[in-house]
C-alpha cells in the first residue's frame, strides 16, 4: 500500500542534531524527511531568527530572553555544543539563512510562530514578506497555538496555509476552524481520537501530528491514514517499514 504519510523533522532532526539549526536541517533531508518544522521569534531589532524557547538558556550559552538579544549579540551565542561538542559553535539561523538554503531543496516547510507568550508584532507580515521573496508559499504550513497569529496570517494571505495547533481535543474543531481562518489541524498525538480522524477526512481537512518518536505511534498513524508527523527522528521515520 503507498503510504501518503509525510514526515516533518521537528526543529530539524532534534534527536540527533541541535535543534533549529541548519546542520540540524540539512540532516532532516539527508535522511529522507519530506520537510521540516521550525520556530520563529523576532530579536529585539526585529529580525525574525529561529528558536523554540523565548528565552535563550536552555539551547545555548547565553542567558535571557530572545527579544533581548539584537540579532548581531544573539548570532554570536552556541546553538550547537549543549547537544554535542561536535556541533560547538552552530548559530541560531536567522529564517532569511533557512530559507535561502530552503531554495536548495524542494522540503515541505512548517513555519511555527512562537507567539503563545509574547505577541511579538509584526512577525505574521515579516514571515509572509520572506515566504513571498523566497518563493515558498506553495510548500509552506504557517501555524500557531496563538490562533490570533493564524487569522492574521489568513487575513493577510489566504492563499498561505495555514494551522492551528492543539495540545487538547476540542469540540467540532471543523467549525472552530471557520473562525480562524485556519486550513489545516496540528495535534498532539495523545489528543488525537478517532471522532477527529473520521470528521476531518470527512471535511477534508489534512491532520498532522506532533512529536511522534516511537516506531509503533509512526507507524500507527501512518496505517490510520494521518496525513503528516512532525519527530525528532526523521531517519526512524522515514524507515518505518524496512
Amino acid at each position: 500500500m503507498h503510504s501518503s504519510l509525510k514526515v516533518y523533522g521537528h526543529r530539524g532532526s532534534a534527536g540527533t542534531h541541535p535543534e533549529n539549526t541548519l546542520v540540524s536541517f540539512k540532516a532532516a533531508e539527508k535522511a529522507g524527511a519530506h520537510g521540516i518544522e521550525f520556530d520563529v521569534q523576532l530579536s529585539k531589532d526585529d529580525i525574525p531568527v529561529v528558536i523554540h524557547d523565548e528565552k535563550v538558556d536552555r539551547t545555548t550559552n547565553g542567558v535571557g530572553w530572545v527579544k533581548d538579544y539584537r540579532y548581531e549579540d544573539l548570532c554570536k551565542l552556541d546553538a550547537g555544543g549543549k547537544h554535542s561538542k561536535r556541533y560547538q559553535g552552530e548559530p541560531i539561523p536567522t529564517l532569511e539563512e533557512i530559507f535561502t538554503w530552503l531554495t536548495t531543496t524542494s522540503l515541505l516547510v512548517n513555519v511555527e510562530l512562537k507567539t503563545g507568550y509574547l505577541p511579538y508584532t509584526g512577525i505574521e507580515e515579516k514571515v509572509i514578506a520572506l515566504l513571498h521573496q523566497y518563493n515558498l508559499t506553495e510548500r509552506t504550513v504557517v501555524s500557531s497555538f496563538n490562533h490570533y497569529s493564524v487569522q492574521r496570517v489568513y487575513k493577510q494571505d489566504h492563499r498561505i496555509e495555514t494551522a492551528i495547533l492543539l495540545r487538547d481535543k476540542i469540540v467540532h474543531p471543523w467549525e472552530y476552524m471557520k473562525r480562524t481562518g485556519a486550513n489545516s489541524i496540528h495535534i498532539e498525538y495523545h489528543a488525537l481520537d478517532e471522532y477527529l480522524l473520521d470528521h476531518t477526512r470527512k471535511h477534508r481537512i489534512p491532520l498532522r501530528v506532533f512529536t511522534v518518536n516511537t516506531l509503533e505511534q509512526i507507524q500507527h498513524l501512518d496505517a490510520i491514514g494521518c496525513d503528516g508527523i512532525f519527530t525528532d527522528y526523521p531517519a526512524i521515520a522515514v524507515n518505518r517499514n524496512r
